[in-house]
């Protein structure tokens, strides 16, 4: 009995780490030039961010920035804040993987992992094709 309750014990211990482990991105975080914060949060096992603060949330006339690069115009009227960047990242591996991320300064989308180095920081990896040609950004937690 005593084995069993130590095993029980030891599973659960464990799917709680690796919880843990899987929504470690869930927060806000600061993208490497410090422009904006994104919410990470989780949706149905998928992950998604939304852009939730601007450095410079308006343009040079004083109105709200607008998603003005997007592909599609019907969209060029919808506000940066609160526009989703990332989406449909599944947990994997230690990573996060096969998701998009859109870029709203030049209205382009690219493939993109995620994984979280040592120290907590996001490696967030775009590309088009093949993730050897692509560019890295690190992301740092927004302090509370």
């Amino acid at each position: 009995m005593k084995k069993i309750t130590l095993l029980l014990l030891f599973v659960t211990i464990t799917l709680s780490c690796f919880a843990q482990a899987k929504d470690a991105i869930v927060g806000r975080w600061v993208n490497s030039s410090g422009e904006a914060h994104v919410d990470i949060y989780k949706k149905n096992e998928k992950f998604y961010g939304k852009i939730v603060w601007l450095k410079n949330p308006k343009d040079e006339k004083g109105n709200t920035k607008t998603d003005l690069r997007n592909p599609d115009e019907s969209l060029r009227t919808k506000p940066v804040i609160g526009l989703e960047i990332l989406k449909d990242f599944v947990y994997e591996d230690g990573r996060w993987s096969d998701g998009k991320i859109y870029d709203p300064k030049s209205g382009k989308t690219y493939s993109c992992n995620i994984s979280q180095k040592g120290n907590g920081d996001l490696n967030i990896r775009g590309y088009i094709g093949i993730s050897i040609i692509g560019r890295t950004e690190v992301w740092k937690k927004v302090k509370s």
